[in-house]
């Protein structure tokens, strides 16, 4: 226990004197949650809305004033001739054209029906159709408020069939805030990003300046060595995920709702599988950069199929069967059961299982590749 002992206390002193690491690992983490949590937002609002009015009447001008007040557009500009709004969607300074025909009002009381255009501009599929189910979302309100309005005019009853209004309850995130979602996941990102990355730069750079062979050529043991080397990274991820909690409950206000202890407990595991990672990347390295490159290649197709991004239902078949090896889906899923909706261990059984198993897979790997090096 003495030598690693030296050995972390050697790690630690060569952490906090690189003045270049320190910022990466404590300072960095930090403003990229902060970031990362504002930018990441899928919500799609203030889409840009180019209005045609060839009919200039009350209920034309209800229906824009409407859109408008949806929160969800913004006005980009008015004209009269449909082929302003072509010309504003070849330029891309709008999204949505709207074109009312003229005598639109008066159709709509003489006939009881009408009809207006809508021109999307759909290079962005996810904006255009969410666009789309905007404005029919918007239409169809102004709809049942323009027939109330004539028909209690005209003094008659209402000709529709009565529509079931249905109530609504959000569990886990009343509030449908989308950084409620986002932090958690980002937070699993930062953490593993770091993990990975100073794991395999930390033995590497022992090779490019030498040391390692002197380590090697010392009576101490290998596991000692490793354990040495990777305890000390295991408590600073630690505290970097104490961080990201802090920032998350203080800023953000994400709820924590399960135990604090099962959080730690699986980041405690779920760390030693990103470390042995890294670890396991450096016996296959001779360079930081070569280290930092093949850890960066493995990471973005883990992040991409997170689930984080794009949901894993939406994905084909077999990249759904991919996220299944995909250690980061599970630390996901496990912070944001915890979290949001106070999941206990045997919610999580399944997932620490896996992660437990890739960490002794990995690190039993990484300790053997470590032995032919030697």
């Amino acid at each position: 226990m003495r030598t690693i002992a030296f050995l972390m206390r050697k790690e630690f002193l060569q952490i906090i004197r690189n003045k270049a690491i320190l910022p990466v690992i404590f300072l960095m983490p930090i403003i990229q949650l902060l970031i990362l949590s504002f930018a990441a937002d899928f919500e799609i609002r203030n889409l840009k809305l180019y209005w045609i009015d060839q009919d200039k009447s009350t209920s034309s001008d209800l229906l824009r004033q409407k859109l408008v007040g949806s929160g969800y557009f913004v006005l980009s500009g008015m004209g009269n001739n449909a082929m302003d709004g072509d010309a504003q969607l070849e330029d891309g300074t709008t999204d949505l054209v709207i074109v009312i025909p003229a005598h639109f009002e008066r159709d709509l009381i003489r006939e009881n029906s009408n009809s207006a255009q809508l021109i999307v501009n759909a290079i962005d599929g996810t904006k255009a159709g969410l666009g789309n189910y905007y404005v029919s979302q918007v239409v169809g309100e102004w709809n049942q408020e323009i027939r109330e309005k004539f028909e209690s005019r005209l003094g008659t009853s209402p000709s529709r069939p009565q529509i079931v209004q249905p109530t609504y309850s959000f569990w886990f995130n009343p509030a449908l805030n989308y950084k409620t979602f986002m932090v958690p996941g980002i937070l699993v990102l930062l953490i593993t990003m770091i993990g990975a990355f100073i794991a395999a730069m930390n033995v590497v750079r022992e090779k490019e300046l030498g040391t390692i062979e002197q380590i090697n050529v010392t009576p101490i043991k290998k596991y000692q060595f490793i354990l040495g080397k990777l305890t000390p990274l295991w408590i600073i991820g630690l505290i970097e995920f104490t961080l990201g909690l802090i920032v998350a409950k203080l800023v953000f206000s994400i709820p924590i709702l399960g135990s604090i202890f099962l959080l730690y407990l699986f980041a405690g595991v779920y760390m030693v599988m990103v470390l042995g990672m890294g670890m396991l990347i450096s016996t296959m390295t001779d360079t930081q950069q070569q280290a930092m490159f093949i850890a960066w290649f493995f990471l973005v197709i883990f992040i991409l199929m997170s689930g984080l991004f794009t949901p894993i239902e939406n994905m084909p078949d077999w990249a759904q069967k991919i996220t299944l090896v995909n250690p980061i889906r599970y630390f996901i899923e496990v912070v944001r059961m915890v979290m949001l909706k106070g999941a206990t261990f045997s919610d999580i059984s399944h997932q620490m299982i896996v992660i437990s198993a890739y960490a002794v897979a990995i690190n039993g790997l990484a300790v053997w590749r470590y032995k032919k090096v030697n």
